[in-house]
């Protein structure tokens, strides 16, 4: 091993003596990076660098964990070379079942190892071994020469090598992995997992194990038997039939499993332990190779944690907590990493009212809160932050159930009580002199409306950067690392995770403090750096006039929430149940035999194998594909089982996804279920529902409507439910300039008929419903974009002839043609698209060079700007809506927004009146050379009103 020399400086301080050496399984770093970040992010060039990104901001936090720690001395980075190793000679089918990589990580394999040499990182690989055999050698050899060995990687196969002076480290969950941790994985020590591991085979890398047994039957027998080899030995003597007789039969499948889990720890290697000494990274090989991704953020971060330049302290945001009564001195503080921060816990109302004092006198303030629960309908108040000024900021607990850890400190903190408090911020969060700023507000503005507080006015800092730069995430932490160079504490950190988390109630009032203060400060910061590039992007309009109104239009909405009737949902739930089973008997009826309709493996080979039916195709892991589009196709041809099987899991689908889980959304306290809208989760800017997701539920079925009958009103009330009609065909011929359709928009005539008329060459009186259906199907299509192909497969009709209904359509409206060619054209130009009011739609893979994600990208443009302004006209009208009803004396309440439709609740007696204004509202809501026509209906249900 290397010297004193060669050791971090904080392990040279301490005057530590024994090495530890990292090796970093690189092979699963990258798929963890590629997964972790959005697809599709790209240079400026186009190639694809999203692995690449979350790789070196993976192995940048290592770097820097390994120096906090101080007794780092030698890291490796470890990959694989080739699927092809020594185990597939072994066993033929050894991971054949895995898929190929992703086509736009390939590229990306290549630039991460060069991303190792820019760190200064030993990147090792060698063929016809796999990284964790190479782990398992320098391990090996490590232990050997004195050093202790952190293998960084949570992969279940390298836990066989944990003992003495090995362990592994879960990078993500930053946790150890030590022998209590494998016990608790596998049910024996570490060096008893293979045999586990033998026997229970492993589907992922197909490795065969033995049929019917899992990890627990196999820890089981293994604690009894001692080892494989004894057991196998002795597998006469299980008492349990069919255990012991897989045991017998499949006891050379075992041994052949045994050597494909088990690690070669005697790779001959050419490395030496020396060669992983940490070395002091290149400045301008690291910075070259930063600046060659187009890694911005990163470089910033590595310039500061490496010492390569001065820092810019503006642009890092520092940690510190400050415990106390929120006067005078700090009484503890955590050392920030650049620029102080002055972070308070506010525990009476001498200090609280200090800080409204001053967020009134400032005229801003940014606000968060911290509760128990995602949905706020569902959550309960911990607490507030404020922050006045950058690096100011506090923390108010109302709610939390500790002062610490609650093995050690079950006594209740010391916190204003919750009523109090929220009774002294009222003022401020209502006083319209006084802008507050949030994060996703809307979040916080539920939270207050439960206790009777209306924040206004406010600014929402996710929003603005939703409006002025969309072409990345919107949430804190990205925004925090865009644009200030600071990764903020994560929510983990403070309340753990998977079984282990705990709600923020139960989080010690110092690390609460940290975090939660330092979201407000953060926030208060972005909002600098965000305002004003708002203006810069010149689209401070859109922002005023659409995206910040109607923030508040929707907490009102989720406040509101619509009322459910369980029973009427059980109801359904059991009918869906019971005709489930009477389907399933059908199908096994034509089946001849029962087996699971669920299991797309056994339905494959029952149609495939036993039933012979054309056209079947196997996927990489050797099952039958029965998607939709397979039994579809079957059904076409007059085959009755799939047909059947289509229906059932329609019917499994509905159930599970809206009658049996809608029952569990109706919030206890109010009768009513409270979903969730997310204001910057699209391209386009459309609305999507979640917790649950009411923007699915089917509308032309019998099914689907069923279901909304179970939406109702209270008492005395109707709902109400309005729709644009056909609204984005009228956007079409307004912004491709289509004078037939626009003269038909503006004479009421039907649009299909017309375009049947015009490209078929029929009458529209007597018009052969099919016709009309294809010219349908046409004009919907080419919104988005459609395909001869895909309109073959719409129509049931061959492709050819598909072909010429498309060109007959261009012949005719060679305005489309036009429209689609420009924005195709702008798209490739530009890198987006924009709808009416200047909405930027971006397509990241508008140039990529694999063709079927250009094409789809193509296809996106086009539709973009109409499904984009379809968006905005129907949000302006929610954002108009509110006021007009109020001025108009009406007492309607707006419920649900789902694609065109709005839903309202009404008093029996204001139904046609309400009606008629919504109407009018929505109609005016854009100003297009077509006019926008509206559906009202009124009932006691949803059902009946749409």
């Amino acid at each position: 091993m290397a010297d004193n020399a060669t050791l971090s400086p904080a392990a040279q301080r301490d005057g530590a003596t024994r090495h530890r050496l990292y090796l970093v399984d690189g092979s699963g770093y990258i798929f963890r990076a590629y997964h972790a970040l959005p697809p599709l992010t790209r240079k400026s060039d186009g190639a694809p660098v999203g692995a690449v990104s979350g790789f070196c901001n993976m192995l940048n936090k290592l770097l820097e964990d390994a120096a906090a720690d101080g007794r780092v001395s030698h890291i490796a980075v470890i990959f694989d070379a080739a699927r092809a190793t020594f185990r597939n000679d072994i066993y033929p089918d050894y991971k054949a079942n895995r898929d190929e990589p992703p086509e736009d990580l390939v590229p990306q394999f290549a630039m991460i190892r060069e991303a190792c040499g820019a760190f200064s990182l030993p990147a090792i690989e060698m063929e016809g071994f796999e990284a964790d055999d190479l782990i398992a050698t320098f391990a090996k050899r490590a232990r050997a020469e004195g050093a202790d060995v952190v293998i960084v990687s949570s992969d279940k196969d390298l836990m066989q090598l944990v003992g003495d002076g090995v362990w592994l480290l879960d990078p993500l969950k930053n946790r150890e992995l030590r022998e209590k941790e494998v016990l608790e994985k596998f049910g024996v020590a570490p060096d008893r997992v293979v045999d586990v591991q033998s026997l229970a085979g492993d589907s992922t890398d197909n490795v065969p194990g033995v049929p019917g047994i899992g990890i627990k039957t196999a820890a089981q027998l293994i604690g009894e038997y001692g080892d494989l080899d004894a057991l196998l030995e002795r597998a006469a003597e299980i008492k349990q039939p069919k255990r012991r007789e897989n045991l017998i039969q499949f006891a050379e499948q075992a041994r052949i499993s045994r050597e494909l889990v088990r690690l070669r720890d005697d790779v001959p290697v050419t490395e030496r332990l020396d060669d992983f000494a940490i070395r002091r990274v290149d400045e301008t090989k690291l910075i070259g190779f930063l600046d060659e991704m187009e890694f911005r953020t990163l470089k910033a971060r590595v310039i500061k944690a490496h010492g390569l330049e001065a820092a810019q302290p503006e642009e890092v945001v520092g940690r510190g907590v400050v415990q106390g009564d929120g006067h005078g001195e700090p009484l503890s503080a955590q050392a920030p990493a650049v620029a102080k921060t002055d972070y308070r816990l506010v525990q009476d109302m001498a200090a609280l009212q200090d800080w409204i004092d001053r967020a009134t006198s400032a005229g801003r303030v940014a606000v968060d809160t911290e509760t128990t629960d995602l949905s706020p309908r569902r959550a309960r108040l911990c607490g507030v932050s404020l922050a006045v000024e950058p690096g100011e900021a506090c923390y108010i607990p109302l709610g939390h159930v500790s002062a610490g850890d609650l093995a050690d400190d079950p006594t209740p903190p010391k916190q204003i009580p919750e009523a109090e408090a929220l009774a002294a911020l009222k003022p401020l969060l209502e006083d319209p002199a006084v802008l507050k700023v949030g994060q996703n507000i809307k979040y916080d503005m539920v939270m207050f409306l439960k206790a009777g507080i209306r924040v206004a006015p406010i600014d929402d800092t996710m929003l603005l950067s939703y409006t002025a730069d969309p072409g990345h995430g919107h949430g804190m932490d990205e925004l925090s690392e865009l644009h200030l160079g600071h990764r903020p504490i994560p929510y983990a950190e403070v309340c753990g995770k998977g079984k282990a988390q705990i709600t923020f109630d139960r989080v010690a009032l110092d690390a609460a403090c940290a975090y939660a203060a330092e979201d407000a400060d953060i926030t208060l910061r972005l909002h600098h750096v965000l305002r004003p590039m708002l203006l810069r992007s010149r689209r401070v309009a859109l922002y005023e006039t659409l995206d910040r109104p109607l923030a508040t239009v929707i907490a009102d909405m989720e406040f509101a929430g619509i009322k459910v009737d369980p029973a009427a949902l059980q109801r359904l739930s059991a009918d869906f149940a019971e005709r489930m089973t009477a389907l399933e008997a059908e199908i096994q009826e034509l089946a001849g035999e029962r087996f699971n309709v669920g299991s797309p493996k056994q339905l494959g080979e029952i149609l495939f194998e036993k039933m012979s039916l054309p056209g079947g195709r196997k996927g990489k892991n050797g099952a039958w594909g029965t998607g939709a589009d397979v039994l579809e196709r079957l059904s076409a041809e007059g085959h009755d089982l799939p047909r059947r099987v289509l229906d059932w899991r329609q019917l499994a689908k509905l159930k599970s996804t809206y009658t049996d889980t809608l029952q569990a959304e109706i919030n206890a306290e109010t009768g009513r279920v409270h979903t969730s809208f997310a204001l910057a989760a699209t391209s386009t800017g459309r609305l999507s529902s979640s917790e649950p997701n009411l923007q699915n539920i089917p509308v032309r079925t019998e099914e689907g409507r069923k279901i909304r009958a179970a939406f109702v009103a209270e008492p005395g009330h109707k709902l109400v439910s309005a729709d644009y009609s056909q609204i984005e065909l009228r956007i079409l011929a307004d912004i491709a300039d289509i004078p037939q359709l626009k003269q038909a928009f503006h004479d009421g005539i039907d649009i299909h008929a017309l375009t049947a008329s015009e490209v078929f060459g029929v009458p529209i009186e007597g018009m052969d419903p099919m016709v009309r259906r294809s010219a349908k199907a046409i004009n919907f299509g080419i919104i988005y974009g459609i395909s001869a192909f895909g309109l073959a497969n719409n129509l049931g009709i061959p492709q050819g002839e598909a072909k010429r209904f498309i060109d007959a359509y261009f012949e005719r409206y060679p305005g489309v043609k036009t429209y689609m060619d420009a924005k195709r054209r702008e798209a490739h130009e530009q890198g987006f698209v924009t709808t009416l009011w200047g909405r930027r739609c971006v397509l990241p893979g508008i140039n990529s060079k694999n063709p079927a994600e250009r094409a789809f990208n193509e296809r996106a443009a086009i539709n973009a700007p109409i499904q984009g302004t379809a968006a905005d006209i129907i949000k302006r009208a929610m954002v108009a809506l509110p006021p007009a009803i109020a001025e108009a004396g009406l007492a309607a309440r707006m419920l649900l927004q789902v694609h065109d439709e709005l839903l309202f609740e009404v008093p029996e007696g204001e139904v046609d009146r309400t009606k008629t204004l919504v109407a009018k509202v929505m109609q005016g809501a854009a100003d297009l050379s077509v006019p926008l026509e509206v559906e009202a209906g009124a009932g006691d249900s949803w059902g009946q009103a749409h």
